[in-house]
């Protein structure tokens, strides 16, 4: 087990090769990370780290994804809220010097891995659930593996998707996937297809490769990891990046033990904390 950093809703372990964010389950927690529960994040899926003042009196521990690395992040694309996004740490702004130290700490891991390409697949696990939500206009289900599958509701589905009827889609005759956020007044999840397509844009409540989020129907913690699943469904296997992690500069193995042993004198890390760390990153050299 490495070190641990508990947050208000989530604590950071962190391994030699990664960070294992686990969230902490409750009614007043985003509903997402609830759902989420666990993520092994390797060193190689990050591309920053920043600690920023947070709001009422905390800090905010925020690493950032490389592009195409994590299928949620990807399936998000952005339109996720700071409370629901899985990266942030928030602290108490009491513990900002323990937070600044594995922050560094983080940096200095990721360094090796910052000119890397793009990734060859994603280095993030897919959510493991759930495989089916209710939404607007009808159910989604995935096997989990090989097929995605849509089934109308009478009382929300179009005329258009009536005449479409249930509809059926292989993984492997699909190229993507888009969500937009049932928090907004067009929530939806598609399905792109390989073949080719008209041009024209097509509404997603006619389209019988989508179905309409919202109305408390299909809601993020439910819809993106589904999303995230198919995605990372239709792109394969997860692939990880080898990389050979050099050996850490003298200089800056010396500093992040004065930064330790300043962190142990102000009481922040125990006697164990203390010579286990150091002894780390001297084998590091």
């Amino acid at each position: 087990m490495g070190d641990v950093l508990a947050g208000i809703h989530a604590t950071w372990e962190f391994e030699h090769d990664a960070v294992v964010i686990r969230f902490e389950r409750g009614i007043r927690r985003p509903k997402l990370l609830n759902a989420l529960r666990e993520r092994r994040v390797p060193h190689e899926a990050l591309a920053s780290v920043t600690l920023t003042p947070g709001k009422r009196g905390t800090v905010v521990l925020h690493a950032q994804p490389r592009p195409g690395v994590d299928p949620l992040m990807e399936a998000a694309a952005g339109q996720l809220n700071d409370d629901s996004d899985p990266y942030r740490l928030v602290l108490p702004a009491e513990r900002e010097t323990l937070a600044e130290y594995y922050r560094d700490e983080l940096r200095a891991a990721i360094a090796p891995y910052r000119d890397l390409g793009p990734a060859d697949g994603f280095l993030v696990a897919a959510p493991e659930g759930p495989q089916s939500f209710k939404a607007y206009d009808g159910k989604a289900s995935f096997d989990g593996q090989s097929e995605v599958s849509f089934r109308w509701s009478w009382s929300g589905a179009s005329s258009e998707k009536w005449k479409a009827g249930d509809q059926t889609f292989q993984v492997r005759e699909l190229s993507g996937v888009e969500w937009r956020s049932p928090e907004g007044l067009d929530g939806y999840l598609r399905l792109v297809r390989r073949e080719g397509h008209d041009d024209r844009p097509v509404q997603p409540d006619h389209d019988p490769a989508s179905v309409v989020l919202g109305l408390g129907l299909g809601p993020v913690h439910t819809s993106l990891p589904f999303a995230a699943s198919v995605l990372a469904a239709i792109r394969g296997a997860s692939v990880r990046v080898p990389a050979v992690v050099p050996s850490r500069d003298p200089a800056a193995v010396a500093e992040r033990i004065r930064h330790l042993g300043e962190l142990h004198q102000a009481g922040l890390v125990t006697d164990e904390e203390f010579s286990a760390k150091k002894a780390e990153l001297l084998a590091e050299l």
